[in-house]
C-alpha cells in the first residue's frame, strides 16, 4: 500500500505491522517470511474501493510501523514481546492490523486488545477452528489459540462466528470442541449454502456491538489460490468469494484485525498467496474505512 515506514504514532488512525513468527507451526514453517511478502504484494494496492465508494489512505491515516520483536524458538516470549510492542498502539486507540507470523500470535494481540476493550467477538475465517487443548502435549502453538484465549476470558464466544472449517480431523469432537466453549462454527460446508449477505446478516446477528477482532487465516482459501501456507485444505474458497464475504461485514465494531499464515517458499510463481492476503488485509481496512 506503499504506507510509510514510521515509528511516531501521533496523528496516525492505522498501523499495519508485521509479526514475523512460526516457532508454533506444525507442519508447513515459513509464515515468519509472510509479513515481508505481503508487503511487496500490496504494492499495486491502490486508495479507493470502488465497491464501498470510500477512499481508503485519504479516509485513514496508515502507516507501516515495521515488524514486531520476536524471539524464535520461545512462543512465550515473543508472546511478552508482542504484548509489550503492541500496547503503545492499542492505548493511543489506533487501530492495529497485523500480518502473520502463524496463527499462534492472535493470543498476544488479543491479550493486550481486551485490556482496552473487554472480552471481544471473534469473527474467524479460517480452515480450521484453532481450539484444540493441545498438540503433541504443547498447549501454545498455532491450533489452541482460541482455546486459551477463550480460557483467558479474552473473547465472548457467544458473541463469536468461525467459519470456513473443513478438512480431515483426528476425532470427532475436534469441531464439537469448538461449540462446547460457545463459539459458533460454521463449517465449509454450510457456509456454501449462504450468500455472503446472508454470511454478514448471521455475523452482525451474532457480534451486536461487541468490539470484533476479525481473523484471516489464508488457508480459508483453497490451495488453488492460496497455496503458500502451512496447513492447506482442499475445497477450500477462492479469492472472489473471500472478499465478498468480508464486504458483507460491513456495520460490525471492527477494532483489529489480523492476515495470517502466509508461507512464501510455498507460494506460487505469481505469488497468488501473498498477493491474495495484502488484497484482504485491504479490505478490512475498508471496513474500518466506511466506520469512520
Amino acid at each position: 500500500m506503499r504506507a510509510p515506514h514510521v515509528t511516531d504514532l501521533r496523528g496516525v488512525d492505522v498501523a499495519v505491522y508485521g509479526i514475523p513468527f512460526d516457532t508454533a507451526t506444525t507442519y508447513r514453517t515459513g509464515p515468519r517470511f509472510g509479513p515481508e511478502a505481503i508487503r511487496s504484494a500490496s504494492a499495486l494496492l491502490r486508495p479507493y474501493h470502488p465497491v464501498h465508494d470510500v477512499d481508503v489512505v485519504e479516509k485513514l491515516s496508515i502507516v507501516d510501523y515495521g515488524d514486531l520483536p520476536v524471539s524464535p524458538g520461545d512462543t512465550q516470549r515473543t508472546y511478552r514481546q508482542i504484548e509489550e510492542a503492541l500496547a503503545p498502539i492499542v492505548d493511543a486507540g489506533i487501530f492495529p492490523a497485523a500480518m502473520g507470523g502463524d496463527h499462534s500470535i492472535t493470543l498476544a494481540e488479543l491479550r493486550v486488545l481486551a485490556t482496552k476493550h473487554g472480552p471481544l467477538a471473534l469473527v474467524q475465517l479460517d480452515a480450521h477452528a484453532d481450539t484444540w487443548d493441545e498438540y503433541f502435549g504443547q498447549r501454545y502453538f498455532h491450533g489452541t489459540t482460541f482455546k486459551r484465549a477463550a480460557e483467558e476470558g479474552l473473547l465472548t464466544p457467544k458473541a463469536s462466528l468461525q467459519a470456513g472449517m473443513r478438512g480431515s480431523v483426528y476425532a470427532a469432537g475436534d469441531l464439537e470442541g469448538a461449540r462446547e466453549l460457545g463459539f459458533t462454527v460454521v463449517t465449509a460446508e454450510e457456509l456454501r449454502t449462504l450468500t455472503a449477505e446472508q454470511y454478514g446478516e448471521r455475523v452482525r446477528e451474532r457480534v451486536g456491538d461487541t468490539p470484533v477482532f476479525l481473523s484471516f487465516d489464508v488457508d480459508f482459501l483453497d490451495p488453488a489460490f492460496a497455496p503458500g501456507t502451512g496447513t492447506p485444505e482442499i475445497a477450500g474458497f477462492s479469492t472472489a468469494e473471500a472478499v465478498a464475504f468480508i464486504r458483507a461485514l460491513r456495520g460490525i465494531n471492527l477494532v483489529a484485525c489480523d492476515v495470517v499464515e502466509v508461507s512464501p517458499s510455498y507460494d506460487g510463481p505469481g505469488q497468488q498467496t501473498a498477493l491474495a492476503a495484502a488484497n484482504v488485509m485491504w479490505e478490512l481496512l475498508a471496513l474500518h474505512a466506511l466506520a469512520r
